[in-house]
């Protein structure tokens, strides 16, 4: 056979012997690394997200609320204000040639002031004053200087008759449901052709009774 011979190879070699395997490598850094890879980045985070906490800001806390200012925060002059009921009559007018509103007690100021008000029998009451304070409702009316409220007379519910009324002082308060006339200062009224004069008054419009007190003085005309 010739050396050529396939058949004169397998002579040469021994196939009970187990084939030569590839030596061990050894572990290289990368591999390593690769290892620890995942356990490194998740430390990575955790430190990034703990910076992020610390580097943001906490929530503002919230002012404390400021006190409102007495100081008036509009004004109107020269003006007219009307007001009408459902039906379009006029229930109240107000005049006056300044007007400031105070947002600390929600007060309203008018000067050298005119009030009109309807009341529910048709009477209208007219008040007039240098300096006229209203509360935020317009119920309660301080007139201070020159102070007069008139209420004109006619007829009751009842059909009796009403004597025209007017108070006159430097100082009055005024309330409107139910109808009051106060003051603790000398005061005047007229009651048709009487007159009182008295150092305070009570005047309740739902009862028609007036309390005086003090010095009292009366003029009643002979009817």
């Amino acid at each position: 056979m010739s050396p050529s011979d396939p058949l004169d190879f397998l002579d040469t070699v021994d196939l009970t012997e187990p084939a030569a395997r590839p030596p061990k490598r050894k572990p290289q850094l990368l591999d390593r690394i690769s290892i620890y890879l995942p356990v490194l980045l998740m430390g990575v985070l955790a430190l990034a997200s703990y910076w992020l906490l610390r580097a943001t800001p906490g929530p503002e806390a919230p002012e404390p609320t400021r006190p409102l200012s007495s100081e008036p925060d509009y004004f109107m002059r020269g003006f007219s204000v009307k007001a009408f009921d459902a039906d379009g009559l006029l229930k109240s007018e107000v005049v006056g040639d300044e007007a400031r509103h105070h947002p600390d007690d929600d007060r309203i100021e008018i000067d050298n002031a005119r009030i009109r008000n309807m009341g529910d029998e048709g009477r209208p009451t007219v008040a007039s004053a240098r300096l006229v304070t209203t509360n935020a409702d317009n119920t309660q009316f301080i007139l201070e200087g020159d102070a007069v409220v008139v209420r004109e007379g006619g007829v009751g519910a009842a059909g009796q008759a009403l004597p025209r009324l007017e108070f006159r002082g430097e100082y009055l308060k005024v309330f409107v449901d139910p109808e009051r006339v106060v003051s603790d200062q000398p005061v005047t009224l007229l009651r048709g052709a009487d007159r009182l004069v008295a150092d305070s008054i009570d005047y309740r419009g739902d009862t028609g009774v007036a309390d005086f007190k003090g010095r009292v003085k009366v003029q009643l005309l002979p009817r």
